[in-house]
């Protein structure tokens, strides 16, 4: 190793330590451990661009093991992507861009967000699953214009979870060999040795997946390490995981190796002498040699003048495939085409249908203009209506199909339409049945934290799934997606209504939708329609100037809610009917239309909704009621249970006589 290639590599290390024992927080063992495997790969192995982060054939950086940010935060202020000493040194405080744990959208270079351990491993997938996507759609003969990797820097924690093991075997079945895998195996978890939880041979492991994996005995030869690197990029057929044995802290003479140096500052102490044992000076802190800065100032020059290369290749690309060029732009836009609105039949719904039957429909239709709508289901395209019919399959013998089958890992599926969103040019959308969305909560999280538009198609939506009893029955999954801050949550009551949830999804840029769908039969209801997208509307007024009561529903209570009212009518009741399919997009609106629709001096109001309760209230008020479900299940027919549970036209007038004899 070249002294200025130390050099650097002590930089990155002190930096990390200086700024988490400025914040009295953070995690100084896997910076100091692994910063010459991440100097490696970013000095010697990765294409990046400094002046253009977004650069569309960019090399991928996922740091799954996300308590290690300051290791990312230090090569991003020594690469030039913005990131100031000042920055560093506001490591995890308010207003900083250098959060506790990277945030994407929120620090220039940051790919993906990441801290809930596999998440970003299985992000990674997704990506890698992306460039191949991209890469059989726009490459053509001398113009290879989507030809870059993802790397994923991971550690033991990330390989102890399960949405790792799962991205891990999908990713060695599609043969994605541009995926490669930079494991920190340094053997110490906050708990302590590995020993005492993980002694399984990963490395066996990972080649059963059908992985590529590679051995780096000594984490600090980064002669090694690159060449490991470079056999891995040579293997086109399978993913590659290179195993480097690190030591955790390394450099600090009485923390290294243990896990007290995992989560926790060194101490003054402790800085002072691990300065002096790597021959570092103890002042100033975040000390930077001038002969480094030059050092990967040369370095970024270089990475510029590849992108360069690249921008002028893609220019004449343009020149030379223009329909091509056309087609990249609209790909990336993340627009819709206006056709698709245009398109009637997208509203033409005659007979009965369930709404994950109306879903597929509309489907298909929306497949016919946006040719990157790519994605698929856990193991239950027959049941989720999913499957684009004449696109093809994504396989590692067709990276065309738009198809992909996840089998059944619904934790890597959210992940993986995470990574594929944040890598850009495609729109994915992934299903399941709705009970089963608790298995993929944390990738729902993140995309709602990351403003991804990914899209949920979630069927089986209530109670009415019926004999498949309590375990299969949503409940409370409902309250749980609407409690998640930026997911826009769409229960439709018939197929202009899933058409119209369909749409705001797609139109939407900032955040993920979750669509909420029945599997029995609805009817199509008269005057629904696009104005479905605004949250809630009138489906059926009142006769008089105001109504005596208020019934709010969703999906297939709103049937009820409508035979209900004209009962009441029969009994000199004027009710309003309103149909809430997005109780997130009714909020947005303007107060003018949110009093129009619920005026505040009608305060009687019943919010009809086979799920739990909690949250309606906001709608219902204080005079109000809700008929809902606020316990399990059982295995019954679906009709009977809806009978039973009081999901019935009987017990909404009876509760609406005994509502208004109250006041």
């Amino acid at each position: 190793m070249k002294a200025i290639e130390q050099k650097a590599i002590n930089t990155i290390r002190m930096l990390a330590v200086d700024a988490i024992e400025k914040a009295k927080s953070g995690h100084p063992g896997l910076p100091m451990g692994g910063a010459p495997m991440a100097y490696t790969l970013w000095t010697r192995c990765m294409q990046h661009s400094p002046s253009d982060p977004q650069w569309p054939n960019r090399d991928r950086f996922v740091l799954s093991a996300g308590h290690g940010s300051m290791l990312l935060y230090a090569l991003l202020h020594l690469f030039g992507y913005g990131l100031t000493l000042d920055d560093l040194k506001a490591f995890r405080q308010w207003g900083s861009l250098t959060p506790g744990h990277p945030e994407y959208g929120h620090t220039v270079g940051v790919e993906t967000t990441t801290g809930p351990l596999g998440q970003g491993f299985a992000n990674a997938v997704g990506m890698a699953i992306a460039e191949a996507r991209l890469a059989a759609e726009f490459n053509k003969p001398g113009f290879e214009i989507v030809h870059h990797y993802t790397y994923v820097y991971c550690g033991d924690g990330c390989l102890m979870e399960g949405v790792s093991a799962e991205a891990a075997s999908l990713a060695g079945h599609l043969k994605l060999g541009r995926l490669i895998c930079l494991y920190d195996d340094n053997q110490i978890t906050i708990d302590g040795s590995t020993e005492i939880t993980f002694t399984e041979d990963v490395a066996k492991r990972f080649e059963a997946y059908g992985w590529h994996v590679l051995k780096v005995k000594d984490g600090n030869d980064i002669e090694e390490i690159a060449l490991a690197i470079e056999k891995a990029k040579q293997e086109t057929e399978r993913p590659s995981l290179i195993m480097v044995r690190t030591a955790i802290g390394y450099g600090s003479p009485n923390k290294q190796g243990s896990a007290a140096v995992h989560g926790a500052p060194l101490g003054a102490e402790e800085v002072k002498l691990t300065k002096e044992n790597l021959g570092w000076p103890t002042e100033p802190d975040f000390y930077v040699p001038a002969e480094v800065r030059e050092h990967f100032a040369a370095i970024t020059a270089q990475l510029e003048k590849k992108k360069a290369q690249w921008d002028e290749l893609f220019a004449q690309y343009r020149r030379e495939y223009p329909e091509a060029a056309a087609a990249w732009d609209a790909w990336h836009a993340g627009d819709i085409p206006a056709e698709v609105e245009e398109d009637k039949s997208l509203w033409q719904f005659a007979k009965p249908l369930a709404t994950r039957a109306a879903s597929g429909q509309v489907m298909q239709i929306i497949a016919k203009y946006l040719s990157n709508l790519m994605g698929g289901s856990a193991d239950l395209n027959a049941s989720t209506n999913t499957y684009l019919k004449g696109l093809g399959d994504f396989q590692a013998d067709n990276r065309k199909g738009n198809n992909l089958f996840f089998g059944v890992r619904e934790h890597a599926m959210g992940s993986i339409a995470n990574g594929m969103a944040l890598h850009g040019g495609l729109r994915p959308f992934v299903s399941t049945f709705f009970v089963f969305v608790d298995y993929m909560k944390p990738p729902v999280r993140l995309a709602a934290l990351m403003g991804l538009p990914v899209i949920y198609v979630f069927t089986h939506d209530s109670i009415g799934v019926g004999e498949d009893g309590p375990t299969h029955q949503p409940i409370e999954q409902l309250a749980g997606l609407r409690s998640t801050p930026n997911l826009h949550v769409f229960r439709p009551a018939d197929g202009r209504e899933t058409a119209a949830a369909w749409l705001a999804a797609l139109k939407r840029k900032d955040g993920p939708t979750a669509i909420i769908l029945t599997r029995q039969t609805l009817p199509q209801l008269e005057g629904t329609g696009v104005e479905a997208a605004k949250g809630a509307y009138v489906l059926a007024a009142e006769k008089g100037e105001v109504p005596d009561l208020i019934l709010i529903a969703t999906g297939s209570e709103v049937q009820l809610a409508l035979q209900a009212q004209k009962v009441l009518a029969e009994k000199d009741i004027d009710a309003r009917v309103v149909s809430m399919p997005s109780w997130e997009l009714f909020k947005a609106q303007p107060a003018a239309y949110r009093q129009k629709v619920l005026p505040e001096n009608v305060r009687k109001r019943i919010a009809i909704e086979a799920g739990h309760s909690m949250g309606w209230q906001q709608f219902t008020g204080d005079e109000g009621l809700i008929i809902s479900i606020d316990h399990f299940g059982v295995s019954a027919p679906g009709e009977i249970l809806m009978q039973e549970f009081g999901f019935t036209v009987e017990n909404i007038v009876q509760k609406a006589l005994a509502l208004l004899q109250r006041s």
